[in-house]
């Protein structure tokens, strides 16, 4: 390398350690001089010496280097044995963050810099919030700990091993895409307990309604169809956050068929915008409209994960799978569009990641952008008839009006792009 390269990772490598030595000197800034075992400079005299050794170990046994990280490992222990006299402090993050400093400034000059440098931001960053993370550990429930690796395991452990080709009749099934599906839509599900968690479930029947909907609309819009028995005062609040639950389900459509198609995508971008903005505009005016302020008694997801509705729903999605090849074979176009409006009865996802497999096949972009649109509009007019036979004729008329309004204007963004 040249001498500007040369002093571009050295440089690197000492600002790495800066870095971590700041987290660092923060967090001991109330011991006395000689009681912290690294501060601000050690940590970046750490970083430079890592570069050092990177740059005079020679490749590929970088012995030098090897022997450099162990005499360190050696020191650190011993500095933070000795330490223990003066203040008793089992944790060794200290130790393990200058071994980790050494050794992203030897990334930096063996041209790994970008991941080096992003690696201190990392350490640094875990280092830092420690408060928040022993206050989230102690608050943590079990069954959201189980959830969490459950979660970890359908996605790491399980995804990676499922092929990614076709099976069965017209090689419809691809396990890995519909294991894939699965991950999702737990994930979102996943994601919306955590944030209710984070923000409180008597917050407010907006924030709730928009946190809520990531897991389940449909869910949502029952529990507010109920409340609305016993709140005739609150009728245009929780209309408005139905509304709110429902406009999110659009947006997770585009994600959706953006991971698995973008040229589907791109062709539903204009009516999803469209629908979206609409139901949000339609939201804020029955909020809007709403002057008691009254929070609702929020959506409470019992379990952040579990594993036997994932599997139904992976079974529910290869059927359609299936179902959308034998009639796209046998009646074409119209057949799809057939399934997908009896699919929106129950679900959205199955028939998007299906069309969306499709599409990249056998289908059109064009006939499967309307398929996917039928889904949802179909789903949404479900929305409907639920706040009005639960909820009652003031709160179904209130999503009603509001969809007669979202589902044209959806078509209609949808024919000028057509």
């Amino acid at each position: 390398m040249d001498g500007f390269e040369l002093f571009y990772r050295l440089g690197a490598a000492l600002a790495l350690g800066l870095l971590v030595g700041l987290e660092r000197g923060w967090h001991d800034r109330d011991r006395e001089e000689g009681q912290r075992v690294a501060g601000i400079r050690t940590f970046a005299l750490l970083g430079l010496l890592g570069g050092v050794a990177g740059l005079l170990s020679e490749p590929p046994q970088h012995v030098l280097l090897a022997t450099s990280f162990a005499a360190l490992a050696a020191v650190m222990i011993a500095a933070h044995v000795l330490s223990q006299r003066a203040v008793p402090d089992v944790g060794i993050t200290g130790v393990i963050a200058a071994l980790l400093t050494f050794s992203f400034g030897a990334m930096a000059v063996l041209d790994l810099t970008a991941l080096a440098l992003a690696g201190a931001v990392v350490t640094a960053a875990l280092l830092g919030i420690k408060p928040m993370l022993h206050r989230r550990v102690e608050r943590m429930q079990e069954k959201e700990l189980f959830a969490t690796l459950k979660l970890l395991l359908i996605s790491v452990v399980v995804l990676p091993l499922l092929p990614d080709q076709g099976y069965g009749p017209w090689e419809a099934l691809n396990p890995y895409r519909i294991w894939w599906m699965v991950v999702l839509i737990a994930a979102i599900s996943y994601t919306g307990y955590f944030a209710m968690k984070l923000f409180g479930e008597r917050k407010g029947i907006m924030a709730t309604a928009a946190f809520a909907g990531l897991a389940s609309s449909t869910a949502l819009t029952v529990n507010f169809s109920r409340l609305a028995r016993n709140k005739a005062s609150s009728q245009d609040l929780l209309a408005a956050g139905i509304l709110v639950a429902g406009a999110t389900v659009f947006p997770r459509i585009l994600i959706v068929t953006g991971i698995f198609n973008r040229e589907l995508a791109f062709g539903l971008l204009w009516p999803i915008l469209v629908v979206t903005v609409v139901n949000y505009g339609a939201a804020y005016v029955f909020w809007h409209r709403d002057r008691q302020g009254k929070t609702g008694d929020g959506i409470e997801i019992p379990n952040p994960f579990e594993l036997r509705p994932a599997l139904v729903f992976a079974v529910l999605l290869a059927i359609i799978m299936l179902l959308s090849r034998a009639l796209s074979e046998q009646f074409g176009d119209a057949g799809i569009y057939l399934l997908a409006a009896v699919s929106g009865l129950a679900d959205v996802d199955a028939i998007t990641l299906s069309i969306a497999s499709m599409t990249a096949d056998t289908l059109s972009v064009a006939a499967g952008t309307l398929g996917v649109l039928i889904a949802a509009f179909v789903n949404t007019l479900v929305k409907v008839f639920l706040a009005l036979g639960i909820g009652g004729r003031a709160l179904g008329l209130r999503v009603g009006l509001a969809t007669a309004a979202v589902l044209p204007a959806g078509l209609a963004a949808w024919a000028l792009t057509a």
